[in-house]
Parts: structure tokens; C-alpha cells; sequence
């Protein structure tokens, strides 16, 4: 979630960078923009943001314990607390981001992100076989429901233009439709994460949620539809190796399906399309190799 980093290195810029001279006086015209209350907090805040700058989560997450620990009070605590759940989101330390992002949540109700990363991280982390499995997905279904509620009826802040911040509401409301689908996809239900992956698409075209609308539809046994959507994934241009590997290992899946209902010459049409990749990655070559074999013997029987 780079765009929180990014959202608050802006709100930063116009908020420190606007208030060099730090003052307990209350501005004439923007009641509501966060201020510096005195040198040292400015000192400490424009750590922070050199942090947030070099996306650095190490001195991300130093600059923000200092800010805390010394002014407690301080207008930004939950913007920085934010940040310093995303950063250990990017350190992949889940306990700990949700913990910042709680508490980020608890400093500002209104804060969006916190609910957003509150929702973001047991959506995907959850295990099927974990013991507080449901509890944690719908605490993660309230917060996902809360951050689209919140986001769209947030004012835009004076430092982003309306083009920015209305591209930026579409970002958050498609990756809470894109935690909805993948919560409803861990209870099985198809249906429900069909449609909210698409709704998560129609928010912001993101390949990551066309991956996760073509897993649904291959789930919910749409395999014609799940196809679909790979091939429009497949023809975008930059596309992420990840994302790529990914299409081609849900293109690999459906062949399978197909190889086991004995519609072996669709599996293997399916199949020597993937294999024509010279870069295809090992473990997906593998798998598509091995299905194909056993589609060409299961013609020849």
C-alpha cells in the first residue's frame, strides 16, 4: 500500500513544510490542518518525512516512535501511526502493523487508512485452518465497509487538487472491495467475492484484482470467464512478473480441470499457449508439463 506512503508524504510536505514556523496559535483560515507546536516536534516531523520520502521503513518506524513518545500531542499522531503500520506491513511483520494501525484508528476515528489496513492485513494473512479464523474476517469485513464509508465522505485536503484526491477515494474503495472479495473467497463464497471483485475493478483497474476475480470465477467453476479475464490480464503491457506468473498458474489450474472432466484437446490448447512462454517461470512449466502429458496419453488410451 505505497499510495499511504505516498498520500502522507504530501499531507506532510503541505502540512510541515507550510507551518517552518511553529506556533500554539490557531490559523485564521484552516482550523483543521495539523501544526507543529514547537521547534523540536518540527525537528522530529521533518525526520519523519525525510523517512517517508526515501520509503525507508527502518527510520520510518524510528522517526515515528520518536514523535510519539516525545509529543504525544501532536496533530499528526495518527497520520504517522499510519505509516508506521504500513511500514511494517512492508516488513512484512503483520502483528505489528495491525497493531499501529489500531492504534492509528483509536487517535482518529475518521483515519481511513487505519481501517483500510485494519481490513488489508487479515484479508490476506488469515489462514483457512485458524482457530479465530471467522472472528478475524469479519472484524476485517467491518473495517473494509468503514474505510469505503469514511473515505467517500471525507472532505479532499487542500493539499491534493480533485483530480487527485477523487483518484485517490477510487484507490481505497477498490482495495476494501478487494479485501471484501478476498474475505468472502476464504468462506467459499464465490458469488459474494465475484462481485465484489469486480466492483473493486470498476474503482481502479488494478491486474492484482483481475488475478483475484480470475481465481473466483475458476472457483465458482466459470472457467470459460475465468479464461476471459486472464487473456485481458495477459495483454496488458509492463505487466508485473508476479502478476503475470500468476495468470499463467490460474490458465494452468483450469486446464486441469479440464484434463480430469476428459476434455483433454481444450486443456492442451490451453496448455501450449502457456508453454510458448519462453519465460515461463520453473514451478508453473513444471505443472503445465506434467498436465500436458497426461492429457496426450489420456488421448491416446
Amino acid at each position: 500500500m505505497k499510495r499511504l506512503i505516498l498520500a502522507a508524504a504530501l499531507l506532510a510536505a503541505g502540512a510541515v513544510g507550510l507551518f517552518a514556523q511553529p506556533t500554539t496559535a490557531k490559523p485564521a483560515q484552516a482550523p483543521s490542518v495539523p501544526r507543529p507546536k514547537s521547534p523540536d516536534e518540527l525537528k522530529a516531523l521533518q525526520a519523519w518525512q525525510a523517512a517517508l520520502q526515501a520509503n525507508d521503513a527502518d527510520a520510518i518506524i524510528k522517526a515515528v516512535d520518536d514523535i510519539v513518545t516525545r509529543f504525544p500531542n501532536t496533530d499528526f499522531k495518527s497520520m504517522v501511526l499510519e505509516t508506521e503500520a504500513e511500514a511494517y506491513k512492508q516488513k512484512a511483520d503483520w502483528a505489528k502493523a495491525q497493531i499501529y494501525a489500531d492504534m492509528a484508528l483509536t487517535a482518529n476515528p475518521q483515519s481511513f487508512q487505519a481501517a483500510l489496513m485494519l481490513a488489508d492485513i487479515p484479508a490476506k494473512h488469515t489462514g483457512e485452518h485458524d482457530l479465530d479464523k471467522e472472528e478475524s474476517l469479519t472484524k476485517a469485513e467491518g473495517y473494509a465497509h468503514k474505510a469505503i464509508e469514511l473515505v467517500t465522505a471525507q472532505a479532499k485536503p487542500p493539499q491534493f487538487s480533485d483530480e487527485q484526491w477523487s483518484d485517490y477515494q477510487k484507490q481505497i474503495v477498490g482495495q476494501a472491495q478487494d479485501d471484501l472479495g478476498l474475505i468472502s473467497g476464504n468462506r467459499k463464497n464465490w458469488d459474494s467475492a465475484i462481485a465484489a471483485f469486480k466492483t473493486a475493478i470498476a474503482a481502479t483497474a488494478e491486474p492484482a484484482y483481475k488475478v483475484h476475480l480470475a481465481n473466483a470465477l475458476m472457483q465458482n467453476g466459470k472457467l470459460d470467464d475465468a479464461l476471459g479475464v486472464c487473456d485481458q490480464i495477459l495483454t496488458e503491457p509492463k505487466l508485473h512478473p508476479q502478476i503475470k506468473a500468476a495468470s499463467q498458474d490460474i490458465e494452468v489450474q483450469i486446464a486441469a480441470f479440464l484434463q480430469a472432466q476428459g476434455k483433454n484437446d481444450a486443456a492442451i490448447a490451453i496448455l501450449d499457449k502457456v508453454l510458448a512462454d519462453s519465460g515461463l517461470p520453473s514451478r508453473v512449466k513444471a505443472n503445465a508439463t506434467r498436465i500436458r502429458d497426461t492429457a496426450t496419453k489420456a488421448k491416446g488410451q
